[in-house]
């Protein structure tokens, strides 16, 4: 890894690929989009690049699908003139961060397929280890991209498998006999609203119900947030469709065993919001209990435990409950900041963080302080936040992470870069604490990880031990794919029979 100062820092923050909603109101309200709305905005946290929401009246003409795709956050795209001209009883929403694919409004979702068997609008969370190799094949027969993210290939996969097959739900099923990796999927048709997560569960996807309306949302925040009720979450490997005429249609074909499958551990240590529970395990439970772990393995003595706001507030609350030291607040955040860390030079970035994190002098001066993150990625603003609380009068900064180090990149939807990005590769514990600047600087142990979700499945840690479930592609395909770039055409697609996006 290069030394930091020549080169400009990154956003020590991981990304998570995106939010995926979708609702079918069985009683017919056309006014579907604003209830999309809302659950986008409680889905914000998943993705701050784009967002589109795609509706459609299952009693009017079949296949007219609107849809407003746009970059940037969900309140500043989408107004009330707006939503109530997305009239429709079913319908999609996306919220995306990109792992893979640039961060363009041609892979905004969801995506709007028109094709010889009707129309699908379909919004993805997670990344593929063999779309390059589906992209190829499908290259082969004449198809022409009009994106540079993986969502596509399962578009133009589920639409050809439609062509051969009775039903949008038997091609989607023989869909994932195809793709590998990470996906939750929420897919509209004319008359069917269908969720879909892949063998392993990586992603999360849950049902709900309000009224007449049945929901899938990504987090059970987003139900909370539209007055909706937790029917259950989508198993890994299950498609669920919901129809008026048949209602909620379980297929569990693709489903594992418990033992073979790998969540996402990320999604309790940062990703998710708090306030959601998830294959029955609550955020917030599961980030008290990695403070606590903390505090029995890495104990020190200090005067206050603090959190860097938001993300590591419920560790380092469960740091101060195990180890008896007060709980409290070092730093005001600005939450109108907005993104932050996309200035154009080191200095303009470093300002950016000091404008977002401000530290409360009369509650560190003088103190010894144990503060908790939840992660050291690229080690680019942990030393500034150190440089904080020393410069508010901290006689001490101890430091502690409630996740292992990150030593391996992920494949599945977070943005984990290359291995030589990380501060934690090629580098003792003792590398970093002199790098950030820290007093003593700890670690969550890896074995403590099954205590944050208990005995519920097993998760996918695999950027903190390189053992994944489903094996990486050889090479890594996050980012741009620039050999796609050219592809941006805008045309139809030739051998897939006039199939189309919006």
């Amino acid at each position: 890894m290069k030394d930091r100062s020549c080169t400009l820092p990154q956003n020590d923050k991981l990304g998570e690929e995106c939010g995926v909603f979708g609702i079918y109101d069985f009683d017919g309200n056309q006014h579907v989009a604003h209830t999309i709305y809302y659950g986008l905005l409680a889905l914000q946290h998943r993705g701050q690049e784009s967002c589109g929401i795609a509706v459609s009246n299952t009693e009017g003409p079949k296949g007219k699908v609107v849809s407003s795709r746009s970059m940037g956050l969900v309140n500043e795209n989408f107004t009330p003139e707006l939503l109530d001209s997305l009239l429709g009883d079913i319908g999609i929403g996306h919220v995306r961060y990109s792992t893979a694919g640039s961060s363009t409004r041609e892979n905004a979702q969801p995506l709007v397929l028109n094709y010889v068997k009707g129309t699908l609008a379909i919004a993805h969370n997670g990344n593929l280890v063999n779309a390059m190799e589906l992209k190829d094949e499908l290259a082969y027969t004449g198809a022409i991209f009009q994106t540079t993210i993986d969502s596509e290939v399962i578009a133009f996969e589920i639409a050809r498998n439609r062509l051969r097959c009775d039903s949008v739900e038997e091609a989607v099923s023989l869909t994932m006999g195809q793709i590998r990796g990470a996906y939750s999927l929420v897919i509209a048709s004319p008359r069917k609203l269908i969720g879909v997560r892949d063998p392993y569960g990586f992603r999360p996807l849950c049902i709900g119900r309000r009224d007449n309306a049945w929901i899938l949302a990504s987090e059970t925040c987003a139900l909370d947030t539209i007055g909706a009720k937790f029917v259950r979450d989508v198993e890994p490997g299950e498609i669920v469709t919901i129809s008026k005429e048949e209602g909620v249609v379980s297929d569990r074909t693709h489903c594992l065993k418990p033992a073979e499958r790998g969540e996402c551990i990320f999604e309790y240590i940062y990703f998710a919001r708090p306030d959601s529970v998830m294959d029955g395990q609550s955020v917030y439970d599961a980030r008290v209990t990695a403070g606590r772990c903390l505090a029995k393995d890495s104990p020190v003595d200090a005067d206050l435990v603090v959190g860097v706001p938001e993300s590591g507030n419920m560790a380092a609350f469960g740091f101060a409950c195990e180890s008896g030291i007060p709980y409290g607040h070092a730093f005001v955040k600005n939450s109108y900041v907005g993104r932050t860390f996309i200035k154009p030079t080191q200095k303009s970035r470093e300002s950016a963080v000091q404008v977002k994190l401000n530290p409360i002098r009369s509650a560190v001066d003088g103190k010894r302080i144990i503060m908790v993150d939840d992660s050291i990625v690229r080690g680019t603003t942990s030393d500034l936040i150190v440089a904080m609380l020393r410069n508010a009068g901290a006689k001490e900064v101890h430091v502690r992470i409630s996740s292992p180090p990150f030593l391996w990149p992920c494949y599945f939807g977070t943005d984990v870069p290359a291995r030589e990005q990380l501060i934690a590769y090629n580098r003792s514990i003792e590398d970093i604490r002199r790098l950030i600047g820290a007093d003593s600087l700890a670690y969550l142990q890896v074995g403590r990880l099954k205590e944050m979700v208990g005995d519920k499945f097993d998760c996918c840690n695999g950027c903190f031990t390189g053992k994944y479930p489903v094996n990486p592609p050889e090479g890594d395909q996050r980012g741009e794919n620039e050999q796609w770039n050219g592809l941006l055409t805008g045309g139809s697609c030739q051998g897939l029979p006039d199939l189309r996006l919006d």
